[in-house]
């Protein structure tokens, strides 16, 4: 007779693909013995296999153990496009799950904590929160919805068994929205849909529901994954219901709805697996790891290993332990398989390393993150101006190269080159634009003073050929602008994929769809805002890699140089400003070759914003007229890294923003012809 042998190794062995079936039968099957082996496997194969059979045999005994689902516990995570309403959603769940006080003042957006996800009105940072309910304990961590912070939701989807996908129920899925499915789908999760923003009155659930139905069959979602639950809300009213006309008076229907999501998968008796999805640091406490427990449990002062797959095992010891409880986290002697935790002692730990028992280390896979886009150059601040804001602490290049090496530690999706360039730059490289400028923003309000380049591509050769990162670009905008966008668009290389009257936003707009060269996309949305007068409504995500477009004049209009060092004067702003638009007022410290204005024409022109007034008999030098004098262009930290090109540099300090020619400009637009671009 045949005996067949079916073997599927359970997901957190963190097997790896490349291992053969012949290996695992030798592994499973070496303890019976190597004459009953030997009737199922030819001798060419338990040749090759014998190393990768080592290996095994010490994974082989976990394997049978039976894994059982917590029923106690959910984990899930808030995933949407930019401003459909998770951070909203969030806030509404802890409201009703009691864990404000009756009395307590209650901000808007509670989780978003951050100082710039405060002014910007996004999410940034990924963030844990639990609160209980009829007896489980959902564990809810929120996400960013922007593109360039996709790397958030990459790591955190080792940590979830569900997700709460939300949809504008105007707007329908977004760009955002693939992505973040996309991912979701990939880790085999199951999706709740949640169709909010339910009380507009323009609300389309039939449409919405049916797009976004569509949008899973074109993922690949599984039969399993189709079938998913809906659920309508406002998560502003803190309403929800299982139909769009029939709404609860709270979000019961929500929380219900939650409760059917599959528990977490968990053996309690076999060896310790936590994976670190996120980092997070504590004046007192040090750096504190974040984790979903795969299996075993985790003690308070436990001998613990810390490792990699095909990495040596380091010794580590848990100091405190926590697991997240409302906002806040709760002090535990012990956890167990399934929970979301944080820990300390661990002070070399970092993002997609695995604890382990030291005893039987079992690593999982480490956290796949797509590799970035768009890379800048960080460097020593060495303007003449260096060093004089009274609030610059850090200047130098050993302060800037520390604190970009802690922040690898908990941006997964950065990337840095410390060698590339001389000893005083650095290299760094992120998903876009938005996800460096907020690097940069926050070392600022830190103390530090710097340099920044201007944002550049980064380019793959793929079958020999030259290719460049390309996005795909939604643009809602009043009709009376369409063509002036479509030629901006054509003009950076974007090709036009759909036009749809109405879209979704309504009578009276029209809906484009581009594919463009990610050059293409630095400064364009200013562009689009001052060609639609702020009218327009860009989203854009990742799309791939495609053949180099061509070459990209992203600036119509040169720059204002000063001409000489000094100290703004009234008298020469006003006769600079007949030039352009300014970007300074009087009284402002510049220096020579500093971007001071926008040129109106093509081209730098110098002008002496210096320039006083000469004495004479009628009437002293300080006697100057302000009158005369336009406000200048207000300056942001985005704005200066859209504006600069290949020759210029941003300097940025505490209270101030500088654009400057780079040193020896003049002599590489001599040698190069003057022809500029990105």
């Amino acid at each position: 007779g045949k005996l067949r042998v079916a073997f599927t190794p359970p997901p957190q062995l963190g097997f790896r693909s490349d291992m053969k079936l012949t290996a695992v039968l030798l592994g499973l099957l070496g303890a019976v013995g190597a004459p009953f082996a030997s009737a199922f496997v030819p001798p060419s194969a338990r040749r090759n296999a014998a190393r990768d059979a080592c290996v095994l045999g010490a994974l082989a005994e976990p394997a049978i153990s039976e894994l059982g689902t917590a029923t106690d516990i959910r984990n899930i995570a808030i995933i949407a496009h930019v401003d459909h309403g998770k951070t909203t959603m969030v806030d509404a769940m802890l409201r009703q799950s009691d864990v404000f006080r009756e009395n307590q003042e209650i901000q808007d957006r509670v989780m978003d904590s951050n100082d710039q996800e405060r002014e910007r009105g996004i999410t940034i940072l990924s963030k844990n929160a639990a609160v209980n309910y009829k007896g489980t304990k959902i564990n809810i961590v929120d996400t960013p919805g922007h593109a360039d912070f996709g790397g958030e939701v990459e790591r955190i989807m080792n940590m979830v068994d569900g997700v709460l996908l939300i949809v504008d129920s105007v707007e329908g899925p977004k760009p955002q929205t693939r992505f973040v499915l996309k991912k979701a789908l990939e880790m085999n999760i199951q999706a709740i849909v949640v169709i909010n923003k339910i009380d507009r009155p323009s609300a389309r659930p039939d449409y919405v529901l049916d797009t976004t139905f569509d949008l899973f069959v074109e993922l690949g979602a599984s039969d399993e994954q189709t079938d998913f639950k809906v659920v309508y809300a406002s998560g502003l009213n803190g309403i929800a219901g299982l139909e769009p006309d029939a709404l609860a008076d709270d979000l019961t229907p929500l929380f219900d709805t939650i409760l059917e999501l599959p528990g977490p998968k968990i053996d309690v008796e076999s060896p310790l697996q936590l994976l670190v999805a996120n980092i997070d640091f504590d004046d007192f406490k040090g750096k504190l790891g974040i984790g979903r427990i795969r299996s075993g449990t985790l003690k308070k002062g436990a001998s613990i290993g810390v490792t990699k797959p095909e990495e040596p095992v380091r010794s580590a010891k848990i100091g405190e332990l926590f697991v997240f409880d409302n906002l806040g986290r709760t002090p535990v002697d012990t956890a167990k398989a399934g929970d979301i935790v944080m820990f300390s002692g661990v002070g070399d730990v970092g993002i997609g390393d695995t604890l382990v028992d030291k005893d039987n280390p079992m690593p999982l896979p480490p956290i796949a993150i797509e590799e970035p886009t768009v890379r800048m150059t960080f460097s020593v601040n060495k303007s003449p101006l260096a060093g004089q804001d009274p609030d610059s602490k850090f200047l130098t290049s050993r302060m800037i190269r520390d604190r970009l090496e802690k922040e690898l530690d908990r941006n997964v999706a950065l990337k840095i080159d410390f060698e590339s360039g001389s000893a005083d730059s650095f290299e760094v490289s992120g998903r876009g634009q938005l996800h460096l400028t907020v690097l940069i923003e926050t070392m600022r309000r830190e103390g530090f003073e710097m340099t920044i380049g201007p944002p550049r591509v980064i380019l793959k050769t793929i079958d020999g050929k030259k290719h460049e990162p390309f996005e795909t670009i939604d643009v809602a905008v009043p009709d009376e602008y369409v063509g002036s966008v479509v030629d901006l668009m054509a003009r950076r290389r974007g090709e036009m994929q759909n036009m749809m009257a109405g879209g979704d936003s309504g009578e009276g707009f029209t809906q484009l769809n581009f594919v463009m060269p990610t050059r293409g996309m630095i400064g364009l949305r200013s562009g689009l805002l001052t060609a639609t007068r702020g009218t327009a409504v860009i989203d854009s995500t990742f799309e791939g890699y495609r053949p180099w477009a061509g070459d990209i004049e992203t600036r119509e209009k040169g720059s204002l140089l000063a001409y000489e060092t000094g100290t703004a004067t009234t008298f020469g702003i006003i006769g600079a400003q007949d030039r352009g638009q300014m970007f300074i007022d009087p009284k402002t410290a510049v220096y020579k070759d500093m971007i001071v204005g926008i040129h109106q024409r093509p081209g730098d022109l110098k002008v002496n914003v210096c320039k006083t007034k000469a004495l004479n008999n009628i009437r002293s030098a300080t006697k100057e007229v302000s009158d005369g004098v336009i406000p200048p262009v207000d300056l942001t930290l985005d704005s200066a890294v859209e504006y600069i090109q290949d020759d210029e540099e941003v300097e940025v300090t505490p209270n101030s923003l500088r654009m400057a020619k780079q040193a020896g400009w003049d002599k590489k637009k001599s040698a190069g012809g003057g022809k500029g671009g990105k």
